[in-house]
């Protein structure tokens, strides 16, 4: 005996919802964790307040990439000296600037002919630079002091990598370069500004 027509339409009506349900999980879109550094201790400054600038402009455009990161090295700098630099002090302010967050893609040479198709050469390379200066300045608006730090990392990619693989690699490098960095500024405060450490 043949079930009847509404029972069957409903079993369809519940099969097809659990499809589309099933799909609306499935988000291919890669997630990144955020790059942060509260897990540092923070750089007490003797200063009342933080003035953060980016001067940096990205060009938008080849061969600059880092517009088309997924986790962008300017938004990582920024979340970072958040992060790092806090005014502990009463009086001034220590300005910190994003001099430049570029990331350069350069062609690499691939191996052509027969002999190309049995070699699976590095495409290209990226190259990432990032630098920050942080000036303090005092009540009366003169600059007191003044140190940069600056830190370049790179990454090669191989032929045939996909947008998702790239994508990987590009978060890596962000990773990377901002770790290295955090390392150079928290040196080059405790080297030059030892007298503004709280």
């Amino acid at each position: 005996m043949k079930p009847p027509l509404s029972a069957a339409i409903r079993c369809f009506a519940v099969a097809a919802a659990l499809v589309l349900a099933a799909c609306e999980n499935l988000d291919p879109t890669p997630r990144y964790p955020e790059i942060t550094f509260t897990h540092e201790a923070p750089i007490r400054l003797d200063v009342h307040d933080i003035d953060y600038v980016q001067a940096y402009i990205p060009p938008s455009k080849l061969p600059n990439v880092e517009h088309l990161f997924p986790v962008r090295p300017a938004v990582v700098a920024r979340r970072g000296a958040a992060d790092r630099v806090v005014a502990a002090g009463l009086q001034g302010v220590a300005r910190v600037t994003l001099v430049e967050a570029a990331v350069i893609e350069s062609a690499l040479e691939t191996t052509s002919g027969l002999q190309g198709a049995f070699i699976e050469d590095q495409a290209a390379r990226y190259d990432a630079t990032v630098k920050i200066r942080i000036e303090i300045i005092n009540s009366l608006g003169e600059t007191e002091g003044r140190v940069e730090a600056v830190a370049k990392w790179s990454r090669t990619v191989p032929e045939g990598i996909t947008l998702v693989e790239r994508e990987q690699i590009w978060f890596e490098l962000t990773e990377q370069v901002m770790r290295e960095l955090d390392v150079e500024l928290e040196h080059t405060i405790d080297r030059y500004f030892s007298d503004y450490i709280r």
